[in-house]
């Protein structure tokens, strides 16, 4: 089974890091699987920086990684939205990330979708009744991802998966999520690597959209006990990962 590890998909918030804080090991990991010549990719859903900036951070802490080995949800929401000619948008994202939506308008009235990402604590009433008020309207909601929580420095917080769950029962509508654990998404990152979903493992600390995810696209899953894992909620969850390693430090003994 090792021998058919191919390439991997790595998660970054509470794999590689967390707030600011480099996880120990991880550099030495990539150093590995430079050595053995074995590709790899970042997938996040991450939405509070631009592709740009989110590999100048990573530079920063010491991880080498250039913009394009970056799967991001911003970017293939913004594929998405092309695809499906919704080119007119009311963002509520952080300013940022807008930089990585070149090609989609801005509208404040006659949204064709509604893009959902992390905001932080702009969150407010007023933002969620105009958001509503367009789904009302037939816009769509896109959701960037729809994680129920992460990982700070200081402890686990609501993400946005409460607010888009609350705009769908509303609205009486379904959101289309085009970050983890979408399956377009994974996708996205085989494709990256021209690799089959059974040549590929996926390393992840959330339990639901890096490990079910995964599996659910037929990729097998590392899960570490890094980042916003936690034990009793990986056992609620009623998904077995097909390796549980402490940190991203040990993952040279599976390959």
């Amino acid at each position: 089974m090792r021998s058919s590890i191919e390439g991997v998909l790595f998660d970054l918030d509470g794999v590689f890091y967390v707030g600011n804080q480099p996880i120990p090991g991880a550099l030495n990991t990539l150093g590995v699987l430079d050595d053995r010549g074995i590709p790899y990719r970042f997938i996040t859903n991450t939405t509070t920086q631009n592709r740009a900036e989110l590999s100048a951070k990573l530079k920063n802490m010491g991880i080498p990684i250039v913009p394009d080995q970056l799967v991001t949800a911003p970017v293939a929401t913004r594929d998405y939205l092309l695809a499906n000619d919704l080119n007119r948008c009311f963002f509520a994202v952080a300013p940022a990330v807008l930089a990585d939506f070149k090609g989609i308008e801005h509208v404040d009235r006659d949204a064709d979708a509604v893009v959902v990402g992390d905001i932080g604590d702009a969150w407010s009433y007023d933002l969620l009744d105009t958001l509503f008020q367009h789904l009302l309207s037939g816009a769509r909601l896109v959701a960037m991802h729809r994680n129920r929580y992460w990982q700070t420095e200081d402890g686990l917080h609501i993400d946005i998966g409460a607010f888009v769950t609350g705009l769908e029962y509303a609205a009486g509508v379904q959101a289309v999520t085009t970050g983890k654990p979408s399956a377009a998404f994974f996708a996205a990152g085989l494709n990256s690597l021209n690799l089959e979903p059974g040549q590929v493992i996926v390393v992840g600390d959330d339990i639901q959209s890096d490990i079910g995810g995964a599996q659910q696209a037929g990729i097998r899953a590392v899960q570490v006990k890094t980042g916003k894992y936690r034990q009793e909620l990986a056992e609620e969850s009623g998904i077995t990962p097909d390796w549980t390693l402490d940190s991203i430090a040990e993952l040279a003994t599976i390959l």
